[in-house]
C-alpha cells in the first residue's frame, strides 16, 4: 500500500506503538551460579548383540559378534513380487548386516510386544526399538514419576538417522500400482522421525522439551548431549535421551551400496565384515538398534537416592566443512570436537583413560579419526596410557542409534572399570605404531574419564565425555 493507508488497517488502540519511542528491555535473568551437573541414572539398548544392556555388555566384552549374513527376507519387501525381491537381492553387493534378534526368550527383541498389538498401528520399527530401551532405561533409574510438576520436569530427546524407509518403499509400490486407497492413514506418523521421542512422552506423560535431532551417525550422540544442555540450563531436571535406527531394507541397503559405503569382502564370512582400524577394512556393516540413557540434574538424582553411573561432564560438537561424506584426513573436525568437549569438562587430556572411537571400518574415516586422536592426545596416546577401541566390530554401524548405544558402553566401560576390546583387528593401519594402538582384547582398568566419539555424513562431529563420579 502506497503513503499511510496501512495504517487504515490497524485499530487505533495499537497506533500508539508507532510513535512511542523504543525502549530496550532489561537483560534476561544472569545465572551466576556454575551450570547444572547431569549424571547419567538410568541405561537401555536394544542392538544386534541382544536386546537388554546385561546381554549387551556381557558379549560385547567377551568378544562376540552380531554380525550375520543376510537373506531376501531381511529386505522387508514382502509386498513385491517374489522376482522382484530375488533380483534385489541379488544385486546387492553387500550381503551382511548387524541385525537385533527378535523372539520371546530373554535376550531378544519381542516383536508381538513393541510392534504387533492393534494400538501399535502407529509404530515402526525404529519407533519400537526406541520405546524397548526407554522402558529399560527408566526403570534402572527407577524414575516413573506421577506427579504433575515431575512429568512436566522431566522431556525427551531421542532422535534417528534414517527412520523407517521400510514404509516409504512399501508406500511407493503402492503408488506404483494404483493403489493409493490401501496407503495406512499412519503412513505419516510413522516415518517422522520425531515419532520415537513423541511417543515416549506420551506414553509416560513427559511434559518437558520434546526433542528430536538428525545429524546422520552423530544423531545418537546429539541427542544425548543436547539433553543434557537443557538441564544444565534449567529446561528439565531428568532427560530421557539417545538414539534409534532400523535400517535394515532393501532401499537401505541399496542406497548405501551405491554409495560404495558398504563392506563387500567378506559376505561369506559376515562376522569378519566389520574391522576397525585393521588394514583389511573395506567399509561398515550396516546395523540396527536403539539406545537411550536417563540423564538427570546432579542434586535431583541424590535427593531421590538414584543409582548414577557417570557424570556427563563434556559435550563438543564441530563441523568439517569438508565434503558431504568423507572427512578431512587429517581430523580436523574431529579435533575441534574432542577439544572443545574436553574445554567444557575442564580435564586435561593426560586425564582421560579411555576413548570409544567412531571408527566404522572404513578406509578413510578410521585412518581420519586415529590421526585426530593422535593430534589431540599427542604423548599421552603414544606412550599407551590411552586405551582406545572401537565397538563396532561387534555390532556393525547403527548409524542414528550408534552414538548412544556407544556413549551407553563408554558409560559402562567406567562404572565396571572395562575397556571394551576392537573385534576382527589382524593388522593394525599403519597410523598405530608404539603404544598407540587399539585394544584387542578387553581390559579391566581403572576408567575415571572416557570419550565417546560419533561423526556422521555432513561433517557433522560430537563428543561426549564422561568421569566416575567417585
Amino acid at each position: 500500500m502506497r503513503g499511510r493507508k496501512w495504517l487504515q488497517l490497524i485499530p487505533r488502540r495499537l497506533h500508539f506503538h508507532r510513535f512511542s519511542s523504543f525502549t530496550s528491555f532489561a537483560p534476561p535473568p544472569h545465572h551466576a551460579s556454575p551450570l547444572r551437573r547431569v549424571v547419567v541414572t538410568g541405561l537401555g539398548m536394544v542392538t544386534p548383540l541382544g536386546c537388554g544392556v546385561e546381554t549387551t555388555w556381557k558379549r560385547l566384552i567377551e568378544g562376540e559378534c552380531g554380525v550375520r549374513a543376510i537373506s531376501p527376507d531381511d529386505l522387508k519387501m514382502n509386498g513385491f513380487d517374489p522376482e522382484v525381491k530375488s533380483y534385489t537381492f541379488d544385486q546387492l553387493t553387500s550381503k551382511v548386516a548387524a541385525i537385533v534378534p527378535c523372539g520371546s526368550n530373554s535376550g531378544e527383541f519381542d516383536e508381538q510386544l513393541w510392534l504387533n498389538t492393534k494400538e501399535h498401528r502407529s509404530i515402526a520399527r525404529f519407533i519400537g526399538y526406541a520405546l524397548c530401551a526407554a522402558d529399560e532405561a527408566l526403570k534402572d533409574a527407577n524414575w516413573m514419576p506421577t506427579e504433575q510438576d515431575e512429568k512436566e520436569q522431566t522431556g525427551v530427546s531421542l532422535g534417528a538417522g534414517t527412520g523407517s524407509i521400510s514404509d516409504i518403499l512399501e508406500a511407493s509400490r503402492m503408488i506404483c500400482e494404483k493403489n493409493v486407497r490401501r496407503l495406512s492413514p499412519f503412513f505419516i506418523p510413522r516415518i517422522l522421525i520425531n515419532m520415537a521421542s513423541g511417543h515416549v512422552s506420551m506414553k509416560y506423560g513427559f511434559q518437558g522439551p520434546n526433542h528430536a535431532a538428525v545429524t546422520a551417525c552423530a544423531t545418537g550422540a546429539h541427542s544425548v548431549g543436547d539433553a543434557a544442555r537443557m538441564i544444565q540450563f534449567g529446561d528439565a531436571d531428568v532427560m530421557v535421551a539417545g538414539g534409534t535406527e532400523a535400517s535394515i531394507d532393501a532401499l537401505s541397503i541399496a542406497g548405501f551400496c551405491r554409495l560404495r559405503a558398504l563392506t563387500t569382502k567378506y559376505n561369506s564370512t559376515p562376522q569378519e565384515a566389520s574391522r576397525p582400524f585393521d588394514c583389511g577394512r573395506d567399509g561398515f556393516v550396516i546395523g540396527e538398534g536403539s539406545g537411550v540413557v536417563v540423564l538427570e540434574e546432579l542434586e535431583h538424582a541424590r535427593k531421590r537416592g538414584a543409582k548414577i553411573y557417570a557424570e556427563l561432564r563434556g559435550y563438543g560438537t564441530s563441523g568439517d566443512a569438508h565434503h558431504i561424506t568423507q572427512p578431512n584426513i587429517g581430523g580436523r573436525g574431529a579435533v575441534l570436537a574432542m577439544t572443545r568437549a574436553l574445554k567444557q569438562s575442564g580435564l586435561h587430556p593426560s586425564q582421560v583413560d579411555y576413548i570409544n572411537a567412531h571408527a566404522t571400518s572404513t578406509p578413510l574415516g578410521d585412518a581420519a579419526e586415529a590421526n585426530a586422536i593422535k593430534h589431540v592426545f599427542s604423548d599421552h596416546a603414544t606412550s599407551g596410557a590411552l586405551s582406545l577401541s572401537s565397538t563396532k566390530g561387534a555390532i556393525g554401524h547403527l548409524l542414528g542409534a550408534a552414538g548412544a548405544v556407544e556413549a551407553i558402553f563408554t558409560v559402562l566401560a567406567i562404572h565396571h572399570g572395562i575397556a571394551p576390546l576392537t573385534l576382527n583387528l589382524s593388522e593394525s593401519d599403519p597410523v598405530f605404531n608404539g603404544g598407540f594402538m587399539p585394544l584387542t582384547t578387553s581390559k579391566e582398568m581403572a576408567i575415571k574419564a572416557a570419550l565417546s566419539n560419533s561423526f556422521g555424513f555432513g561433517g557433522t562431529n560430537s563428543c561426549l565425555l564422561f568421569t566416575s563420579t567417585i
